[in-house]
């Protein structure tokens, strides 16, 4: 998946810029609607309140010639007109820029659209219905004052945005600072530094992934120091098994007849079993170290799996003449992974036929105990030490059983297994004196 890369700083000030953008243009469109309104209504008002002064006044003169009012004296005055209409259809009075005709022939508020332009019109009748005033304003001078609000709006967001603008700029520029920070430590570690990154100064909203970062680092670091101990661990464990090995090679080459050179052959075979059985142990927890859970798990009945391991470990058990006993519960189905389960059950029966003395007892059994599945080995070996029981479980920690074949190993990978797949491990006292070694599954129902 291709990342899609931003920069955060256009990005804020992008959003920053547009919302305060947007927010100072619907400001300004309601305040032009309302300013609108408000100003045809104060017009308006002026337009009724002048009709009827003047039809209080003609009406005051009703009966005398009334003269006209000569010519407008103020610049709006030439954009005002007025008429004063008898009932008979006598012109009484009219300022200088209005016509003979009537203004408008409707009742109250009216517009027209004609040559002369756009008007707003009020006509009204006196009480009598003797006497009629009519009063016209030219529409620009609406249109006008609305200009002049408008543009009042306009004028401070020319300059008020881009001062706006850099201030959100340098004010994301500053805050974001700390990024740069954090990314040129990262950038001048080198990759053996895997200590906490610990900025003098960073937003909490970054603490969330310093924290997930500085907890990749101890993970990280984990697990190369685990990498450096087995491989140390791994060289020295190899270096005795293939010291013998060319120390038996020699042993062979100067063999003086066929008895001896059979016998170095077969010590020579027993080493190499030996060190292929250490080698397959290191792979196994090579390949289980990087795992953090189960790559594909499903869900695994634990009974029949025993029993195969146990089948294969059948000839070893002869050969010992050891008292076997395998107790598996059928369907005890748990959530795993079936050929970890497999090395797991393997390592454990293994290590009980390892040291368990010729004509012992082993005892496998596979029992529920609630929503759980138990799995437990019984032997009546040597046991276990109880301080020892903590130090076994480490790699390559071996007891002073020199006797013994093994590489120190089964246990660790039983234990990584267990780990897997969320499965307690428990070493204890078995009733014949030796070892029993326990393991409790989440069981599947169903």
């Amino acid at each position: 998946m291709t990342t899609l890369w931003f920069s955060l700083r256009r990005r804020l000030l992008g959003l920053l810029l547009g919302g305060v953008s947007a927010a100072w243009l619907a400001t300004m469109v309601f305040s032009y609607v309302d300013a609108h309104h408000e100003v045809d209504e104060l017009f308006d008002a002026q337009l009724a309140q002048a009709a009827q002064a003047l039809l209080a006044l003609a009406s005051h003169e009703d009966g005398e010639d009334i003269q006209d009012i000569g010519d407008a004296a103020h610049k709006y005055q030439r954009r005002l007109r007025f008429q004063i209409w008898r009932s008979d259809g006598i012109l009484l009075l009219h300022s200088n820029n209005a016509p003979q005709a009537p203004l408008t022939a409707a009742p109250g508020f009216s517009e027209t659209h004609d040559d002369d332009g756009h008007w707003r019109h009020f006509s009204q009748w006196n009480s009598q219905h003797s006497l009629q005033v009519q009063v016209s304003e030219d529409h620009h001078i609406r249109d006008d004052l609305i200009g002049h609000i408008t543009w009042r709006l306009i004028f401070p967001a020319l300059f008020g945005l881009p001062l706006i603008g850099l201030w959100v700029w340098l004010a994301t520029r500053h805050g974001l600072a700390s990024l740069d920070d954090i990314a040129s430590q990262i950038a001048s570690r080198e990759p053996q530094q895997l200590q906490p990154l610990t900025p003098a100064s960073a937003p909490v909203e970054l603490k969330p992934i310093l924290v997930a970062l500085n907890g990749l680092f101890q993970r990280v670091e984990a697990t190369l120091d685990a990498e450096r101990r087995f491989t140390a661990d791994a060289a020295h464990e190899l270096r005795t098994p293939l010291a013998a090995l060319q120390a038996q090679l020699q042993v062979t080459q100067r063999a003086r007849n066929d008895v001896e050179r059979q016998q170095s052959l077969e010590q020579l075979q027993v080493g190499l079993s030996r060190s292929v059985h250490l080698i397959e142990q290191m792979l196994q927890l090579a390949r289980l170290d990087p795992e953090s859970g189960l790559p594909t798990p499903q869900t695994v009945d634990l009974a029949p799996l025993a029993e195969a391991v146990c089948a294969e470990l059948g000839t070893q058990i002869l050969d010992r003449d050891l008292d076997f006993e395998l107790d598996a519960l059928p369907g005890s189905r748990v959530t795993g992974q079936p050929e970890w389960l497999r090395v797991l059950i393997r390592n454990l029966v293994d290590n009980a036929i390892r040291y368990t003395p010729a004509g012992g007892r082993i005892r496998v059994t596979l029992h529920r105990d609630g929503q759980q599945i138990l799995f437990a080995v019984t032997d009546s070996g040597p046991g276990i030490p109880l301080a020892e029981r903590e130090a076994v479980l480490r790699r390559f920690h071996r007891l002073n059983q020199s006797d013994q074949p093994g590489s120190g190993l089964g246990l660790s990978i039983v234990l990584r297994i267990a780990e897997l797949h969320a499965a307690p491990l428990a070493l204890d006292d078995a009733p014949e004196g030796g070892l029993r070694v326990s393991l409790r599954f989440a069981a599947v129902n169903g």
